[in-house]
């Protein structure tokens, strides 16, 4: 028995050499597999991390120009909202009190059939000039806003009237109608307005003319048709205003006089 014992273990011994050499081989393998795994993960990883960082780069500055766009919109229609209020509120008043200048830019052109002014001063001066001729010449002067309303986005239209009761008695009452434009900035900022399309309110007998023909007449025209009877025109107060106020405009470097001023009743 010990003898057959004795002889079994050496054929044994092969076997388990065999077993051993094949287990570094699988480790071996096994190891290797392991590292191409984890150097497969390891430049995926850094590939995701690239392409994290890329997205990381790009969106904020995508969505902060979205943003910054968004907010420039918003900002626009909240200012063109307080345009129209502001308007609609200032416009019936404006030979009773001063108007709200915060819609308007400080390089605001105004334009009028005759003649173009620019700069909010020039501006500001225009509505004191309105508002104190308006008391010198006519006892009663108005002005009635008919239509408000946006032929496009940045622009606002007004329909008037304005009518007065001149100081003088060979005068009778008279009115005309005319449009105000304003045109706004991408910020709701309104910098120019443009006075134009005066239609003079006549009598059915009596031919109307532009208001070019009205003022700049040479010489003047002996029976102007603006008002609601035949009045010499030297003594038109209605003329008498236009050039009042054109003349306190042409004063360069003029201070803005304050409405106490403009006491007449």
């Amino acid at each position: 028995m010990a003898f057959l014992l004795s002889n079994l273990k050496p054929s044994l011994l092969p076997q388990t050499k065999s077993k051993s050499k094949e287990k570094p081989i699988q480790q071996t393998l096994l190891s290797a597999r392991n590292s191409s795994q984890f150097s497969f993960s390891s430049s995926l990883s850094t590939l995701q991390s690239s392409t994290a960082q890329v997205a990381q780069v790009n969106t904020p500055t995508t969505g902060a120009q979205d943003k910054h766009h968004q907010h420039q919109k918003d900002e626009f229609y909240v200012n063109l909202g307080l345009a129209v209020r502001t308007l609609r509120e200032d416009m019936p008043l404006i030979f009773i009190k001063d108007i709200n200048y915060d819609i308007y830019r400080d390089d605001i052109t105004f334009m009028d059939p005759l003649n173009t002014f620019s700069g909010i001063e020039k501006y500001k001066l225009i509505f004191w000039a309105l508002r104190f001729h308006g008391k010198i010449l006519f006892r009663e002067i108005s002005l009635d806003v008919y239509r408000i309303w946006q032929p496009s986005e940045n622009m606002i239209l007004i329909r008037w009237n304005l009518r007065g009761v001149p100081r003088v008695p060979w005068e009778a009452k008279g009115e005309f109608q005319g449009t105000s434009r304003y045109k706004l900035d991408r910020n709701g900022k309104i910098y120019e307005h443009k006075v134009d399309s005066l239609a003079f309110n006549f009598p059915q007998t009596m031919k109307p003319v532009s208001v070019l023909d009205l003022v700049t007449a040479c010489p003047p025209s002996p029976n102007p048709t603006f008002l609601w009877g035949p009045v010499d025109s030297y003594s038109s107060s209605w003329i008498e205003f236009y050039q009042a106020v054109k003349d306190t405009l042409d004063h360069d470097k003029r201070l803005l006089p304050q409405d106490s001023l403009a006491t007449c009743s």
